[in-house]
This record gives structure tokens, C-alpha cells and sequence, in this order.
């Protein structure tokens, strides 16, 4: 059996059938074979793929355990909101493999003892709607109530607070915690909340065993991830040995043999930060590593900076669009990003008010940590990687009011490349 998640028939069949899936992999684990899962999670290693990279297997356990002090059936969400503009592999997994996401979501139900299933999809994603739907109508082994939810498309929906939110009150806004939703979250039950990602290589282990899925990986963390690739000529999903270099997938996305064919990297999207493609091409695509290092892994999100493209006028596109994503529920929030996304769209456009730079530098100490939720934190993360990696490009803007790549654009809200 492959371990990746996407072996298989090529993209190009479109998604996978009942039918095909059950000849590639077998039947899943079920009943008491499921609860056997939690353990040999834990043993496997294997991290959430949502962003965070809590271990699996242990928040399966917390979820079981919660339930069982609670004598309550526990709930289970399938996260695949997707509101990070630059990602794209949770709803390429859910259109091409349904049934492996299916898996997992019912292999985590057993194991946790849950008694629904909601899966959380973006609503903008309507190809991986599709494919799930007809997905659930093929088989005949779903012996729960299962519905799909159209996640609101806002960069904060996916935040797993916020979809437990949204499920229970129909607004998709994170909540003052604790109580986490493990402890209290659908209907007030113990929710497991797990992106779709996660729950696919949960489906392989359970069928393989921790050491089979340890066999694979280069460093601290095994396994294989997919990773959305933006500002290459092979742009796209890509399925990585965890622990393969970003030098490695840059040849093979065509990014560039060398750090001096692109000027800097994104890694994790916009909640990520940004790191110079010197450092960057010596990096492991690790979680662990990556950590290590004063960057994130994220949600798997490596986008490439070209030679000609301004820093600055990228990273202001991403928090105008960050600020335009508040949760408009707390001061740091509402104000504190708009003023950020103001004064840097000031500098971008070579318009700077006397110490902006040093204002920003300022703003974003001070905001970071006291946001109702941790959107404020991810935007100023964002703005202060970008003023160490453009360092002397933000200062040619405030002190010259000059670009040295005249009007280059970056990337437009989508990921997209803007003239």
C-alpha cells in the first residue's frame, strides 16, 4: 500500500469511487478495531495538518476522555474551511479522495465514541462539496448522522473555535475560551475538531500501524504532507516527504536551482511569515525544524518571491486583506490591523507619514497577544517577519519614498501574481 494521501488514480479521473477505493485499501477499522486507533496515533507521531500541529492522537484521547468524565457521546468536525488564500490542498484532498477523508472521520467517530459527524466545508469550494456529497451517497457503511456545513468564506471560519461556533449559533466568529471544544463545544458535547488532512493520514495508520507510517519522513516528524506551492512554474499541490528541503521542492516546482532565483520565501501562508531565500533553501519542511528555526510549518503554504517583486508592496496586500478579515469582536482587531494595514499601505505606495515604519514596529509589540482570538497575532507576525527580511527595501520606502522595483505588484488576496 502507497503511503501517500494522494496515490491512486491520477487527478485527472477526478475523484475516486466507493468502489475503487475499497480494491486500493481495504475495508477501514470499525467498532471495537477503531478504538485501537488512539493508541497507535499517539505511537505514530503523526501532527495535525490544520495549522497548529497538535498531535493527533493525543487530541483524540482528550476528546474520549472529556466524554467519558462528562457521560456525553462526544461530536466530531471535519474541518476543511480553508480560508488561507494561498492553500489550496484541503479541498484538492477532499475533490480526488473523499473516501480516504470519509475514513477518518468515521474511523475518529468510533474511536471517540461520537455519535455525529459534521463536515465543515468551505462554501466556495464547490467542487470538493460535489465530490464529498456523492461520496457519502456511494457508500454503505455510515451508520450515523453525517451532514455537510458550508463553512463561511472568511479567513477566521476555520478557526476551530469559530466552526464550533458557527455550527451551534450560525456565526462563524471565535469564542473567549476556555471552555476549548474539546471540553465543551457542539451542542455543548466534546467536539473533536480535525482538518480534513489530518483525518486522511489518520485513515492510512489505522490500517498500517505507527510503524509503518514512521517508516517514512527525513527528520523529527514522519509521515508525508501536501503542500500548496504558489510563485513557481509548477504551482500547485505537491505530496512531501516531511523533512524534505525547500531547496528540494523548489527545483521541483521550478522555483529556481538556487536561492538566487527567488528573492524570499512564505512559509505557512498568511499566518506565516516570510523568511530570505538564502536561510530558506538550507531549511527543512519540518514542523518541528521550522519551529526550531523561528518560523512555522503552518498549513503547508510555500510561496516563492520572485527577484522583481516588492516586499513591501506584497506584505501591504496581505494585511489590507487581513485587516478586511477581522472578527470585529475586540479593539486589537477592529483597530489595531487597520491602522497597521493603513500606515504600511502608506509606505508600499512611497506616501509615508513621518516614522511609520518605527509606528509600526511599535503597533505591532503592543497588539501582539491581546486580541480576543489569535487573528491580530498571525497579522503582526506577518508584518514583522517582512521587516527583518525587507529590511532595507521598508526603509527605502520611508526615507526615499522610493521602490527599487518601481511599480511591481505581489500577490493579490487569492495568491495570485498582480503587475
Amino acid at each position: 500500500m502507497d503511503l501517500r494521501l494522494l496515490a491512486g488514480p491520477p487527478a485527472a479521473a477526478g475523484p475516486e469511487s466507493w468502489p475503487d477505493h475499497r480494491a486500493r485499501l481495504g475495508g477501514r477499522p470499525d467498532g471495537p478495531s477503531a478504538r485501537g486507533t488512539i493508541p497507535s496515533l499517539e505511537a505514530s507521531g503523526l501532527l495535525g495538518r490544520g495549522g497548529a500541529g497538535f498531535p493527533v492522537g493525543r487530541k483524540w484521547r482528550s476528546v474520549a476522555e472529556r466524554a467519558a468524565e462528562a457521560g456525553a457521546r462526544p461530536v466530531v468536525l471535519v474541518n476543511g474551511a480553508e480560508g488561507e488564500p494561498l492553500s489550496s490542498k484541503d479541498r484538492t484532498l477532499l475533490r480526488l479522495r473523499p473516501h480516504l477523508v470519509l475514513d477518518g472521520a468515521l474511523i475518529a467517530a468510533d474511536a471517540v465514541g461520537a455519535d455525529r459527524i459534521e463536515l465543515y466545508i468551505g462554501s466556495e469550494h464547490r467542487d470538493a462539496r460535489l465530490a464529498l456529497r456523492r461520496a457519502i451517497t456511494e457508500r454503505s457503511d455510515i451508520r450515523l448522522p453525517l451532514r455537510i456545513v458550508d463553512a463561511p468564506a472568511t479567513y477566521v471560519a476555520g478557526e476551530e473555535s469559530a466552526a464550533v461556533h458557527f455550527v451551534n449559533e450560525g456565526d462563524a466568529r471565535p469564542t473567549t475560551t476556555p471552555p476549548r471544544p474539546f471540553e465543551r463545544g457542539i451542542g455543548g458535547r466534546p467536539t473533536l475538531v480535525q482538518n480534513v488532512e489530518s483525518l486522511a493520514a489518520a485513515a492510512l495508520v489505522s490500517r498500517r500501524g505507527p510503524g509503518w507510517y514512521r517508516e517514512t519522513g527525513r527528520g523529527a516528524t514522519p509521515g508525508t504532507a501536501l503542500i500548496t506551492v504558489t510563485g513557481a512554474a509548477n504551482d500547485g499541490i505537491h505530496e512531501i516527504e516531511i523533512g524534505t528541503p525547500i531547496a528540494e521542492l523548489a527545483g521541483a516546482a521550478g522555483a529556481g536551482a538556487s536561492p538566487d532565483d527567488r528573492q524570499a520565501v512564505l512559509l505557512g501562508g498568511y499566518f506565516g511569515g516570510w523568511v530570505s531565500a538564502d536561510r530558506a533553501w538550507r531549511l527543512p519542511l519540518d514542523p518541528v525544524a521550522l519551529r526550531d528555526a523561528g518560523t512555522a510549518f503552518g498549513c503547508g503554504v510555500v510561496a516563492f518571491l520572485g527577484n522583481g517583486i516588492c516586499g513591501v508592496r506584497t506584505t501591504a496586500r496581505i494585511l489590507d486583506w487581513m485587516a478586511g478579515q477581522s472578527a470585529a469582536q475586540c479593539g486589537p482587531c477592529v483597530f489595531g490591523l487597520r491602522a497597521i494595514a493603513d500606515a504600511t499601505a502608506r509606505v508600499a505606495a512611497g506616501r509615508p507619514e513621518r516614522d511609520d515604519v518605527a509606528r509600526l514596529e511599535r503597533w505591532a509589540e503592543q497588539i501582539a497577544g491581546r486580541g480576543a482570538c489569535r487573528h491580530p497575532d498571525g497579522a503582526v507576525g506577518q508584518l514583522l517577519s517582512s521587516l527583518q527580511v525587507f529590511n532595507a527595501e521598508w526603509k527605502l520606502h520611508q526615507r526615499h519614498r522610493q521602490c527599487s522595483f518601481g511599480h511591481s505588484g505581489g500577490l493579490d488576496a487569492d495568491g495570485r501574481r498582480v503587475a
